[in-house]
């Protein structure tokens, strides 16, 4: 089985965010940045099918050098090989172009990612890929089962859960629980040292959106007080302040 794993270069949810260059791009400065956790658990996923199954696993970036190292990371958790693109993600469309590009030349069984990434959460590459490559796309799949040159999908939708029969190929964008999240050991971060990372120039594509300012959400006011008895109080402020209701 022959697995392409698309992966986003994304800040730790932990770090501190500001903005430079009059709040028009993300200051990296100290911040410490991860395999996008819904990508972390396609990889995981494909990981599993390559243990069951037998195959490769290649693992792709649409990013510059400074995403290296988490691609290293992926290759450390079981991917075979990568690639990366050497581009900066402008936007989704961009994104899509890199991915289906990589993928024409692959034959690929298997096009995984996560269901969005989690600095912008746009949610739709998986569905840009698939449309260019006239393949089916699911998203979010919760559950990936593979038998010879078929598999069974469950995936979310609106009030429960859908469940799908299709045949391969077909691209996914993935969220738990559908494999367990793996933490590199000693083996795989040694040998991840020695595996292939191809470095390729970006596709000719066009870029649709741009970012004209970013800005943080407003700090959280005080908390207040209300008194037990008082519900006429809370709902007014409710429905009039916090506007919930």
């Amino acid at each position: 089985m022959n697995i392409l794993v698309c992966i986003t270069h994304v800040p730790d949810t932990t770090s501190r965010i500001a903005f430079t260059n009059d709040n028009t791009e993300f200051d990296k400065n100290g911040v410490q940045f991860i395999i996008g956790p819904y990508d972390d658990y396609a990889l995981a996923r494909a990981v599993e099918l390559k243990e069951q199954n037998g195959g490769k696993i290649t693992v792709l970036n649409v990013g510059e050098a400074d995403s290296d190292p988490t691609i290293r990371k992926a290759l450390a958790i079981g991917a075979d090989e990568a690639i990366r693109v050497n581009a900066f993600p402008s936007d989704s469309f961009f994104v899509a172009n890199q991915i289906a590009a990589i993928a024409k030349e692959g034959d690929y069984d298997l096009i995984l990612m996560g269901r969005e990434s989690i600095d912008f959460n746009g949610g739709m590459v998986h569905g840009m890929v698939g449309e260019l490559l006239g393949l089916p796309s699911f998203s979010p799949v919760m559950q990936l089962e593979v038998e010879g040159g078929n598999a069974k999908i469950t995936r979310e939708i609106e009030g429960g859960k859908e469940k799908l029969e299709v045949s391969l190929p077909f691209v996914a964008g993935c969220q738990e629980p559908i494999a367990e999240w793996k933490i590199p050991n000693m083996r795989g971060i040694m040998s991840a040292r020695t595996k292939p990372l191809n470095v390729v120039e970006p596709s000719d594509a066009t870029v649709h959106s741009a970012i004209s300012a970013y800005e943080l959400p407003p700090a959280k006011g005080a908390v207040k007080m209300i008194d037990a008895d008082n519900v006429s109080e809370l709902v007014d402020l409710l429905k009039n302040e916090a506007k919930v209701i």
